[in-house]
């Protein structure tokens, strides 16, 4: 175990949020495990800590997989001792369509993605806190602004991430006996790779397209770090990240 610094495992942490918020976790402090299915994106973020990198692990793994979940936090456990905080990051958006449009495959990669890898890793996560000594940790889950308002076309994203609100709600209340908390953080308009159509123009509910405000990823890690750092017996259960100016409350 490194020292006696928490330990963080980040899901998705090749790329945007996830990538943003392992960097900002090893800034302040933590080990950090980086999973994600591409070796060389976790290499790319472990290079970007630069003498923080020696307090990371990077972990290839397919968060769909359950066998590949069980080994990512295996070997985290086998090099830090202990799992303080998982960050549930890892997601995908499919091309908009309507429902009808949606073919079944594209579906199921959406669930499998964004709402069985959230299951699977929050699994591992919550197995693994309750029988470490001192017991207990927190579970962060990325939701978004479209678990409480869909965009046009996003049947499949949005359903995922309405999921992730009862996810998050149920490991809430199953982690107390454990001191275990669970919280989710809703983000809306990080530019990352994933938001980049909102600087050209999206279309909105009432069918126009509309260039849409965006910020910097910093501002969710930043609140991630925050969710993070509280002590086991304060919680944030739902925190929103917006970018100020974007159509959310009020849309449509």
């Amino acid at each position: 175990m490194a020292g006696d610094a928490r330990t963080a495992l980040v899901t998705g942490a090749g790329s945007g949020i996830g990538q943003a918020s392992a960097l900002a976790l090893a800034a302040a402090g933590w080990n950090v495990v980086l999973a994600g299915r591409r070796a060389a994106a976790l290499a790319r973020t472990a290079a970007e800590a630069g003498e923080a990198a020696g307090r990371m692990l990077a972990v290839a793994c397919d968060v769909t997989d359950a066998g590949d979940v069980d080994s990512l936090f295996a070997a985290a456990v086998k090099r830090f001792g202990r799992i303080d905080l998982l960050f549930n990051n890892a997601g995908i958006s499919p091309v908009a369509a309507t429902i009808d449009e949606i073919d079944p495959a594209d579906w199921d990669r959406v669930v499998a993605v964004n709402l069985t890898g959230s299951f699977l890793c929050a699994r591992a996560a919550f197995r693994q806190m309750r029988a470490q000594r001192p017991q207990g940790g927190r579970i962060i889950n990325n939701g978004s602004i479209s678990a409480y308002a869909p965009r046009p076309g996003t049947a499949a994203y949005s359903a995922t991430k309405h999921a992730i609100t009862g996810l998050t709600r149920s490991i809430a209340l199953d982690g107390r006996p454990y001191d275990i908390a669970c919280g989710q953080i809703d983000v809306g308009n990080a530019l990352t790779e994933m938001a980049a159509p909102m600087t050209r123009g999206v279309r909105q509910a009432n069918g126009t397209i509309a260039v849409e405000p965006t910020m910097d990823p910093r501002f969710v890690s930043d609140a991630v770090v925050h969710m993070a750092g509280l002590p086991l017996d304060a919680n944030v259960l739902f925190m929103t990240v917006m970018a100020t100016k974007m159509p959310f409350v009020g849309r449509g």
